[in-house]
């Protein structure tokens, strides 16, 4: 990327899901399209994009095109025309059944160091929640996991796919797993 290229470092923060706490420091071009910053919120967060999605930020909406939702196409907004300076916030909605909010704010606003590759997870903290578990559910899977005398916990290991629930820390977080899957699924720019 060009030295005087704009770029945002923005704190992606899961509401709710506090337990641990889930968030992600990442840095994007300032002329990304809402469309493509979608994209890197499903790789750093590790969402799976099952699910319907939207943008709001100052009471406007924005979201993939479809007639019966009433938000502005996210593939002709540009980051930089919403949120551009520190403090700036707007926020993400994946899966419109379990509601997973998400808090982004932008940290600093900076030209891009020359030969840099963006986007980047520079860090976080805690795993993604599953999918189709929703808050409540999240809490209950972790509960249910930590109790193996529980009559749910064969069955919450069959459904994440684990033989021991062990396998499953709500703390573990790796950016440069995530920084792999920006490389291979977004690209950079």
């Amino acid at each position: 990327m060009a030295a005087s290229q704009p770029v945002l470092q923005l704190k992606l923060s899961l509401v709710g899901a506090s337990k641990p706490p889930v968030w992600r420091r990442l840095l994007v071009p300032a002329t990304i399209r809402l469309n493509r910053l979608h994209d890197i919120i499903q790789a750093a967060m590790g969402w799976e994009d099952y699910h319907l999605h939207a943008f709001e930020a100052g009471g406007v909406d924005y979201g993939p095109p479809d007639p019966e939702l009433d938000h502005r196409d996210e593939r002709r907004s540009a980051l930089h025309d919403i949120i551009n300076q520190p403090g700036d916030r707007m926020r993400y909605v994946y899966d419109f059944g379990d509601h997973w909010h998400h808090d982004i704010v932008v940290e600093k606003a900076f030209g891009a160091a020359f030969g840099a590759r963006y986007p980047l997870c520079l860090t976080g903290k805690g795993r993604c929640p599953p999918e189709d578990c929703g808050v409540c559910g999240y809490a209950d899977l972790r509960e249910t996991l930590a109790d193996p005398t529980s009559e749910d916990h064969a069955d919450m290991l069959e459904w994440l796919g684990i033989e021991n629930a062990a396998e499953f820390d709500p703390h573990a977080f790796d950016a440069d797993e995530v920084n792999v899957v920006l490389d291979g699924r977004i690209g950079v720019a």
